[in-house]
């Protein structure tokens, strides 16, 4: 005897059959990617090779391409900034000199002070003429050169020890009230010379240090 089966029950069959295959198909994808999102089943390593095909630094206003895996980091103050500064002139800082050490007083500092509104750039070191008599500039000691540049914010100071005698009573010192200071960036200043009487200046004695943030032990031993 033949048994007929409704037309209904057999659709019923048809979804729960279809209702139960999503279901595990559901159960799959979770267990794999931790969720219904297709990225997130991607592998780990392939979100991070590709947003780590280039790293892009933007420096001043330009743009710096570099390999995958590098860190950059744009140091405020580094050699790209410095020699974004304007080079500092007469115009942009004011020159003292002052006595260093004691008593026979060989040596005197200059300060180069920024008075202008904007960073700029110390080069080199100061040329100076302390007599009328003697036009060239007082010679510069090599190993007192800063290994960076020296780049002044506004109202920050620069330092250069000079040499004026080696102390003798017997050296050909001369009397000096006041001296020209040139800088390499443009511009002459006259100085004053520190104390009562002025200083005592051998123009074959007399050296000079660079241009740096401030006095060094070695470096500044002339």
């Amino acid at each position: 005897m033949r048994t007929f089966r409704s037309r209904s029950a057999v659709l019923g069959r048809s979804t729960v059959l279809a209702a139960t295959g999503a279901a595990v198909l559901a159960l799959s994808l979770t267990a794999c990617g931790g969720g219904s999102d297709t990225k997130a089943a991607e592998p780990a390593g392939a979100t991070v090779a590709a947003s780590a095909t280039e790293t892009t630094v933007s420096v001043g206003g330009s743009h710096d391409v570099r390999s995958a895996g590098a860190t950059v980091a744009a140091k405020p103050g580094g050699k790209r900034a410095a020699a974004a500064a304007p080079v500092c002139t007469t115009k942009d800082v004011t020159i003292s000199a002052a006595r260093h050490g004691g008593p026979p007083y060989t040596h005197i500092v200059l300060t180069a002070k920024n008075t202008s509104a904007h960073s700029c750039r110390m080069t080199g070191f100061p040329e100076i003429q302390f007599l009328e008599s003697h036009k060239q500039d007082v010679p510069a000691v090599a190993k007192s050169k800063p290994a960076s540049p020296v780049v002044l914010k506004p109202g920050a100071p620069a330092y250069a020890l000079v040499k004026v005698s080696d102390g003798g009573v017997d050296e050909d010192n001369e009397p000096v009230s006041a001296f020209q200071v040139s800088l390499q960036g443009g511009g002459m200043a006259a100085v004053r010379a520190p104390g009562s009487g002025g200083i005592a200046v051998d123009p074959a004695k007399a050296l000079t240090g660079y241009w740096t943030y401030e006095l060094r032990n070695g470096a500044d031993d002339f």
